[in-house]
């Protein structure tokens, strides 16, 4: 018996491509629907969103290509830079940023608004995987998960965050720290230092309320989603419109375009952050299954390519992707349900914006990197029987 082995060109994950495709569709009708009504946002023009979604999702499929056909070794060498750059944005953000529901967030350049926050999660997970896989390399196959590794990747990660939480954005700020949380377990950090670093969060957090340091606006956003009855016409508002435009869809949803909330426009900011409500009135229970199962689709295919990685730094940052994408989700369609604080995160593919389009669509173009370097060398599975001469 003779067992070959051939050289298989790299195939991209397919199964990845289409979920990510069929939520940009599904996202930019969404987005359609949400706005064609709204002639204060529109100018009279229905479709003008969906036009500027639709140019979103162009630059992004762009970019999506050029991370994925970057050769594996410049990745190394641009990481350092991607985050330099996010941490450029976020400190031009505090210093010449505009301020948007109470967060500095926003750079505007030309007739195009920026948010940097966006992009330093996808940094931040790169960073903190290079980091990993350089001592890795050093260390020459021992294992990892050492003090230094732990603590290199809280600095590279406490930078960003530390901005972001000045701006405040304590939305993107819990977003970046359930990532982070993943990265360090998946590197291998000891389980009671996690332990610990969760109780750490959770009294920092409780000492931030105490000492007053949140804004009065996301207590009453906090008191809100405890208790959405308290003050139904203020900090209750959103939740409470948001819940009822998901519970007049019912099981089939009241059509595409024909919301009755969505086009009364009583959910606030229905584009972006509170899209699902869109997704939960007019497709109902099926269609909103069917989105949030097109999201478990990109978290499990990014977990499955950072399971099938042959490097350090892929399996990283495949599975702080994973971990962003996830909680990420869940924020947005959980404060959409009334389960999760209002704390202003898009839901990813999906939310109208420029900037959450292009980091996740960086953030895809980067998987399929991954999963393209992990998959260049295929055992052929079939063996070739040894012929027998034949005698005269």
């Amino acid at each position: 018996m003779l067992r070959t082995t051939r050289l298989a060109p790299p195939r991209a994950d397919c199964a990845l491509m289409l979920a990510v495709l069929a939520l940009v569709t599904l996202g930019s009708l969404l987005v359609w629907s949400a706005t064609s009504q709204r002639h204060d946002l529109t100018g009279g023009d229905p479709t003008a969103y969906l036009k500027k979604q639709l140019v979103n999702v162009a630059i992004g499929l762009v970019l999506l290509v050029v991370v994925m056909a970057i050769d594996h070794r410049w990745l190394r060498i641009v990481a350092p830079l991607v985050y330099l750059g996010s941490i450029c944005g976020l400190v031009l953000v505090l210093t010449m940023g505009s301020t948007v529901n109470g967060s500095r967030s926003w750079l505007q350049l030309g007739g195009m608004s920026i948010q940097p926050s966006e992009f330093a999660k996808l940094a931040v997970v790169i960073g903190m995987a290079l980091w990993v896989a350089e001592r890795a390399d050093a260390r020459r196959g021992r294992p990892g998960g050492s003090l230094g590794d732990v603590a290199g990747m809280l600095v590279i990660a406490g930078l960003p965050a530390s901005l972001i939480v000045l701006q405040p954005d304590l939305g993107t700020m819990l977003v970046l720290s359930a990532t982070v949380f993943g990265v360090l377990a998946v590197s291998g950090a000891p389980r009671r230092w996690l332990a610990l670093l969760a109780a750490g969060g959770v009294t920092a957090a409780a000492a931030a309320v105490a000492a007053g340091f949140l804004k009065q606006y996301q207590v009453d956003r906090f008191l809100a989603f405890t208790n959405p009855d308290l003050d139904p016409r203020g900090a209750g508002y959103n939740v409470e419109q948001a819940r009822i435009a998901v519970g007049n869809g019912g099981l089939f949803g009241q059509g595409l375009f024909d919301g009755s909330q969505t086009r009364a426009g009583f959910v606030p900011e229905q584009h972006t952050d509170f899209v699902f409500t869109v997704a939960g009135e007019e497709l109902g229970l099926v269609g909103a299954g069917v989105l949030i199962a097109l999201l478990a689709v990109v978290i499990w295919r990014a977990l499955r390519i950072a399971a099938h990685s042959d490097d350090v730094f892929g399996r990283l940052a495949a599975a702080g992707i994973a971990c962003w994408f996830g909680f990420q989700a869940f924020q947005n369609v959980g404060m959409c349900l009334g389960i999760m604080p209002v704390t202003g995160v898009p839901l990813p593919f999906v939310s109208y914006g420029g900037s959450s389009m292009f980091a996740g669509m960086l953030a895809i173009g980067l998987l399929q990197n991954i999963h393209l370097r992990s998959t260049e060398t295929v055992p052929n599975r079939f063996t070739m029987p040894a012929r027998t001469p034949v005698r005269a």
